[in-house]
């Protein structure tokens, strides 16, 4: 029985079609307790370009693991520790509860203050000050999440990550980068050849992807910050389905250049190929990704007769078939602590998310959409990006690794493809 549906809107900027496009976030959650917490407006925030407590209160109701508490009524707005009234807040049912206040300073900055505390306690439980550029209010908002995240789950907040996509609209491919809410989305590369399989190094400073723009397929990194880009592999045939190893060193691509496709490893500068796997038969190996310790690589293969997912040893070595049920399951992903894998099972026609727990070899299915696609961990690992179709068109989903709490992104701008989720920031 589903308890709750929440029912968001955050708006999408395509800067490089210079329009709007709203971008409606449905999430909906079955069983599982959510935690009420009630977060008050932060003091002075509304004098400000951004209201940071509304962010704050989207990206923890966005989890499914947090119920908003009614804050209407509440007078006056608390800033302070001693202005806090405990038994009220019992009262409101309220476990947790944020406050705090926005102040100007010199020179055009701000100092963003906030609280959370334990209502049943009556204790604090984290006290932060940022300061910041107004321009950065949402960006702190984020952070502030963050924070409140991981003092009431003791996980860590993935609400200050990326993703990244394709998005196509007419002719034209965009790989673009946004926030993992959706906002701020920025076109890293536009192209009127086709854009896939984005992948983002380790340190999320760089983006290796599919290119088509010589007229065939080469495997490209970017640097974000540089804007500069290094083809890495662009020999005879195919070259596709970069994977970055854990050090950001080395790349495991899928290349034609020896006839079948195989999975090669090679650095991430470019340079001579390794190959990794051997066809039986007549058989291809490709989609690979490297484990989380750097160990091991899984991949795609129909050596057994049908697509399934092995892995092998990083450097290389006999294949260990990991799947069994169905006779499709392929692009295997990693999850953040390497205990589980999601990738793409086909039953009954239809293409659905499923994650196989390594050390039981229990498969569970996670999404019931019918051409689900391209899973993506968030570095947390409590959430997987993917894309769905809807109406013939793709657009970002995600669903939580126990499949609980689901998440839909539709816009009505685009086709959306190849989600990939981007590492913990570095600051």
């Amino acid at each position: 029985m589903l308890n709750r549906t929440f029912l968001l809107a955050v708006l999408l900027v395509l800067a490089a079609a210079g329009a709007q496009a709203q971008l409606t976030i449905d999430i909906t959650t079955s069983g599982g307790r959510q935690i009420p917490i009630a977060i008050m407006p932060l003091a002075g925030e509304s004098a400000q370009p951004q209201v940071v407590s509304e962010v704050v209160g989207a990206d923890l109701a966005r989890t499914g693991l947090f119920r908003l508490v009614n804050t209407l009524g509440v007078t006056p707005v608390p800033t302070e520790p001693s202005e806090v009234n405990f038994p009220d807040w019992t009262g409101r049912n309220a476990e947790a509860l944020v406050i705090g206040k926005v102040e100007p300073l010199p020179e055009g900055r701000v100092e963003v203050r906030f609280r959370l505390f334990d209502v049943q306690k009556a204790a604090q439980l984290a006290s932060f000050s940022y300061v910041v550029p107004p321009a950065q209010l949402r960006a702190t908002a984020h952070r502030i999440a963050d924070v409140i995240y991981e003092k009431l789950t003791g996980d860590k907040g993935v609400f200050s990550t990326k993703i990244a996509y394709v998005a196509k609209r007419g002719g034209r491919y965009e790989l673009q980068v946004a926030d993992a809410d959706g906002y701020n989305p920025q076109s890293v590369l536009a192209s009127r050849e086709p854009i896939m399989s984005p992948s983002w190094s380790p340190d999320g400073s760089r983006i290796a992807y599919v290119s088509f723009d010589q007229q065939k397929p080469m495997v490209v990194v970017q640097n974000l910050a540089a804007g500069s880009t290094k083809i890495v592999a662009n020999f005879r045939g195919n070259n596709s389905a970069p994977a970055w190893s854990p050090d950001g060193r080395t790349l495991a691509v899928a290349l034609t250049k020896d006839g079948l496709t195989q999975v090669y490893r090679i650095p991430a500068t470019g340079g001579t190929p390794q190959r990794l796997t051997e066809p039986a038969g007549d058989s291809m190996s490709t989609q690979p990704a490297f484990s989380p310790d750097g160990q091991w690589i899984a991949f795609t293969s129909d050596r057994g007769g049908s697509a399934q997912i092995y892995r092998m040893p990083a450097s290389g070595g006999p294949p260990q078939r990991l799947t069994f049920e169905g006779s499709y399951n392929v692009g295997p992903r990693y999850s953040p602590d390497g205990k589980s894998i999601a990738f793409v099972q086909r039953e009954g026609g239809r293409f659905r998310i499923a994650s196989l727990e390594l050390a039981t070899g229990q498969v569970t299915v996670l999404t019931d959409g019918t051409l689900d696609d391209s899973p993506s961990f968030a570095p947390n690992g409590k959430m997987i990006l993917y894309e769905s179709q809807a109406g013939g068109r793709g657009q970002l989903a995600a669903v939580s690794g126990d499949g609980r709490v689901r998440q839909r992104l539709s816009s009505s701008a685009g086709d959306v493809q190849d989600p990939a989720w981007g590492p913990m920031p570095t600051n």
